[in-house]
């Protein structure tokens, strides 16, 4: 094999291993060629308190100033930033309790949101209030918080204020995952009172949403690790690595001529 085919013979090879295939950048691909299956259930476990959540709990009454004691701006639609909702909800502390005007140190680790909720609520009809009061109380998350870092556009600790997030549209209001990143791999590491748990999704499988670790639980950290092409560093597209080969062979071609003479 002489000097020009073994250049175009390198030539080939690497312009046809540097790419970013496509089938690596498609979510949800129907990798197994089937039909569409029937509509199937998706598992979905509540979220169970952990220390340092802040919630928002809003207390409502027939008449509103006898309940006026129990609720802050957090509480009451006011529209406030990470900073004040902090400093106006209510932190579950190291021994998973929130405190509460009037009822004091009220345990909820472990607890869901509705257990919460009703577990208030028997707390004021039992000590404080008859049933004829009306009283209604509600208890939210202040805002879904997660942590993204490694392959996307906007890594950092996020905040998005619904009730239930999966790990594409985390993804997404993050700024998507870059060309160098891996789609198939996506790491999902999540926490538990006892220790945490780690889940490894593959985006571009359309059977993900099945996995446990699709619909993320607040404090989740997703990791979007590099694929091979950024580490080789000869291009993520076709002109990328097409450029990068010219200069190698002609900085190659240079060197040999030099040594020729």
């Amino acid at each position: 094999m002489n000097l020009r085919n073994l250049f175009i013979y390198i030539l080939f090879v690497v312009f046809c291993s540097s790419c970013v295939p496509t089938q690596d950048l498609v979510y949800l691909q129907n990798k197994n060629d089937a039909n569409p299956a029937s509509i199937t259930s998706i598992a979905f476990k509540p979220y169970r308190l952990q220390t340092n959540d802040i919630l928002s709990i809003s207390i409502k009454a027939i008449d509103p100033k006898v309940v006026e004691i129990f609720n802050s701006d957090v509480a009451s639609g006011i529209s406030m930033s990470d900073q004040m909702l902090y400093l106006k909800g209510y932190t579950v502390n190291d021994h998973g309790n929130i405190r509460l005007p009037i009822l004091g140190e009220i345990n909820v680790l472990g607890y869901t949101l509705e257990e919460t909720r009703e577990k208030i609520e028997t707390l004021l009809l039992q000590e404080h209030f008859k049933k004829e009061a009306g009283i209604f109380v509600s208890v939210k998350l202040s805002g879904f918080r997660y942590t993204v870092n490694g392959e996307v556009n906007n890594t950092g600790t996020k905040i998005m204020y619904q009730d239930r997030v999966n790990v594409l549209e985390a993804i997404a209001n993050s700024g998507d995952i870059t060309v160098t990143g891996d789609r198939k791999d996506v790491k999902v590491i999540r926490q538990f009172p006892q220790g945490t748990e780690t889940f490894s999704l593959d985006l571009t499988d359309q059977n993900v949403v099945y996995s446990t670790g699709y619909y993320l639980q607040p404090n989740d950290y997703i990791y979007v690790k590099p694929l091979k092409q950024k580490t080789w560093g000869t291009g993520k597209t076709g002109i990328e690595s097409l450029s990068t080969l010219i200069t190698i062979l002609s900085l190659a071609t240079t060197t040999f001529l030099l040594l020729k003479k």
